[in-house]
């Protein structure tokens, strides 16, 4: 447990001195950071359609919007740079960290929050265009990347996870400034999807909301455990600390045998290849290019752990590291590694 009183200087703490550090201890607000200006903009979106939305945003442990609210809850570490950097080493990826990221992960919310004030959930039409709210969300679920019943906002395919996230992510493209969804998912069963949510939100317009309860679930406040725990909880949910799955298919490729210790080190090579890497490998799979993002920077980590260093030739280098790349990001998939936060 970590202690009670936060040291005035706790930015300046090594990581793992900070993971000591209760959550509840983080003196942290959303006023006077750069999630006030986003949700800003939100709001300013939401008001450009008439939208009656009081919403109420606070801090916790991370995305999620209570049931029978209009409460949205935003991951500690956006409210604070010093605990995006340590978001950054524990989970290879900060969730939401630039503004474009964070702008879709709040529309989207937004989506679940306008469901809560509505009870758009009871709606016959919603239930028979999405699905029923009542069936179980699953741990972990098995995307179809080519299926165009649904819309692409959130990555990996989140629209297909459950009938209430299907719902959350078709008004968050249409809630998108310039989407141009009519053209965007012209010809795809999607679009009916959106057509209804544009009907759906214009009968909305100026309407007082049934749903106004402000109760948090799991503010920071309340949550009375370290980072430290906070982090091996996660990291366990997502599949992270199982960094060894990589090391034979990373050795074909790289070694630390004593023969090439003057070679370049795998982690500057795969940095250097970083990019053009993604992207062929989001336009051969069609993964959107932060979940490929996020194996390559597992992989990255793992060569630095075992300092391993180049040992073919760069060219074949780049061809079968491309190939790994892609086998790995579907491993990651169908594992359930992208399991859902719940």
């Amino acid at each position: 447990m970590a202690a009670r009183n936060l040291p005035p200087d706790w930015t300046e703490l090594p990581d793992e001195e900070l993971l000591s550090v209760r959550m509840s201890d983080l003196p942290l607000r959303i006023e006077g950071t750069v999630l006030e200006g986003r949700i800003k903009q939100l709001q300013a979106e939401l008001e450009a359609h008439e939208l009656n939305f009081p919403a109420h945003f606070y801090i916790s442990s991370e995305w999620f919007t209570p049931d029978g609210t209009v409460s949205m809850a935003i991951p500690f570490y956006l409210a604070h740079p010093r605990l995006e950097r340590l978001e950054k080493a524990q989970m290879l990826v900060v969730e939401g960290g630039d503004h474009d990221w964070c702008m879709r992960i709040l529309r989207h919310e937004a989506g679940h929050v306008i469901d809560n004030q509505f009870k758009l959930r009871l709606k016959r039409r919603r239930r028979l265009i999405f699905g029923p709210s009542k069936i179980p969300y699953p741990e972990f679920y098995d995307p179809r990347p080519y299926s165009k019943s649904f819309v692409q906002h959130l990555d990996p395919w989140y629209a297909q996870a459950h009938p209430d996230e299907d719902f959350a992510e078709t008004f968050a493209v249409w809630l998108t400034p310039e989407s141009d969804w009519r053209v965007r998912y012209a010809g795809w069963p999607a679009l009916a999807k959106l057509e209804y949510m544009d009907e759906l939100m214009r009968g909305l317009r100026g309407k007082q909301p049934a749903v106004t309860s402000t109760q948090e679930l799991d503010p920071l406040r309340s949550l009375r455990y370290s980072l430290r725990h906070h982090y091996r909880r996660r990291r366990r949910h997502h599949g992270l600390d199982r960094p060894e799955i990589y090391d034979a298919e990373l050795r074909r490729l790289f070694s630390d045998a004593p023969e090439y210790a003057n070679n370049m080190i795998a982690a500057q090579f795969l940095g250097k290849m970083r990019r053009p890497a993604r992207r062929l490998v989001a336009s051969w799979t069609g993964i959107h290019q932060y979940t490929i993002d996020r194996v390559f920077e597992d992989m990255i980590v793992r060569c630095k752990e075992l300092k391993l260093r180049l040992a073919v030739p760069e060219e074949q280098a780049r061809n079968e590291f491309t190939v790994l790349l892609t086998v790995q990001t579907m491993n990651y998939l169908h594992s359930g590694r992208h399991r859902m936060a719940m």
